[in-house]
């Protein structure tokens, strides 16, 4: 449904998407994951077409954006960071606007007007504000009523960008549900900065840190391409005065432990972790059983969507460090050969003469 290739764009000096490609099938839930400044937001506008790229392609529903945009963006539905909402007009008419604006009423397969918007209405579940002037509504409301307007004309592709921003708890819930409702029939790509988000709604992840793709994969697969069993929840039974922590932390292969609390009388819930590709279980159990201590629970944890996306940025950061290194390195190498420093009027007398030599 949606190729990108090679896609870059530029601000100045300032590279904020470098040469990136993905493909999302169709039926995919896609999440673009990244902190702020990571290209996500730039990515998704210009696979709609609101902004253009310096290089690459993009292809969306068999239709490529810069030989066919008309056809390519009547593909997609689209929920910026901020809805673009008329906050003086009704839902009704603000959500009339939208249908004519996409000419809805020239294609076959759209409904009439107020069939049509009546069941996008059910969809979101804002019927029962359809009346009302769009600037008294909620947060919660308006950003369903953002959705609403995204999915007039019945787009087989929904883009949204950071589609809970801003949201209490209860109404990320809705919005999280509701997301995954229309994905039921819809490809859907959207953007966040919110690790849970992600995790929530996608079934694949593309991970992106200062303009560059660190990771794309299937989201359970993450925490296995990870080193997924290096962290175990355990539940103990010993005497009270055991420094079970201090005794468990002192084995070797051991990277970290952690006290979780007492659930139950006369027990410990412990978080350990390993050195990576080191399996500790054995070693715990004998190290339990010769100090008559009880294991009643064993749960391998592995990294959560936290820590994976942690690690990637920082291994990304230090890649991107290392590089800048070794070609400052190679700058001052340069800068210092008798050829540059003969153009520049830094060679001595003497490397003169061993040169003429």
């Amino acid at each position: 449904m949606i190729t990108v290739s090679g896609l870059t764009k530029r601000y100045g000096n300032k590279v904020a998407v470098n040469n990136i490609s993905f493909t999302i099938n169709q039926g995919d839930i896609v999440g673009i994951l990244g902190p702020n400044g990571a290209g996500k937001t730039t990515t998704m506008n210009m696979i709609t077409g609101y902004i253009s790229s310096h290089a690459g392609k993009i292809t969306v529903d068999g239709h490529d954006l810069l030989e066919e945009p008309s056809k390519a963006k009547a593909s997609i539905g689209y929920l910026p960071e901020i809805p673009p909402l008329y906050h003086d007009m009704t839902v009704k008419e603000y959500l009339s606007f939208v249908y004519d604006l996409k000419g809805c009423a020239k294609k076959d397969n759209i409904k009439k007007k107020k069939e049509h918007i009546a069941e996008v209405c059910e969809v979101v579940k804002i019927t029962g504000v359809y009346g009302r002037l769009i600037k008294n509504l909620s947060k919660g409301y308006k950003q369903r009523v953002g959705l609403a307007q995204a999915l007039i004309g019945d787009p087989p592709i929904l883009i949204l960008d950071e589609p809970t921003a801003g949201l209490d708890p209860k109404e990320i819930v809705e919005i999280r549900n509701l997301i995954k409702r229309l994905g039921s029939r819809r490809t859907i790509l959207l953007s966040s900065h919110i690790l849970s988000e992600v995790q929530a709604i996608c079934e694949r992840i593309i991970i992106m840190n200062e303009g560059f793709i660190v990771m794309d994969a299937l989201a359970d697969d993450l925490t296995m391409r990870m080193g997924a069993n290096s962290r175990y929840g355990v539940r103990l039974a010993a005497p009270e005065d055991a420094d079970v922590i201090g005794v468990l932390g002192a084995l070797p292969g051991v990277a970290k432990i952690e006290y979780v609390g007492s659930f139950e009388k006369g027990t410990i819930d412990f978080i350990i972790e390993a050195e990576k590709k080191t399996d500790i279980r054995r070693l715990l159990f004998e190290e339990c059983a010769k100090r008559n201590w009880y294991i009643l629970m064993i749960t391998p944890l592995g990294m959560s969507l936290e820590d994976i996306f942690i690690q990637l940025v920082s291994q990304n950061d230090e890649q991107r460090a290392l590089e800048a290194q070794k070609k400052d390195k190679k700058e001052r190498s340069d800068a210092d050969t008798p050829e540059n420093k003969a153009e520049n009027g830094e060679v001595k007398d003497g490397e003169k003469n061993d040169g003429d030599n």
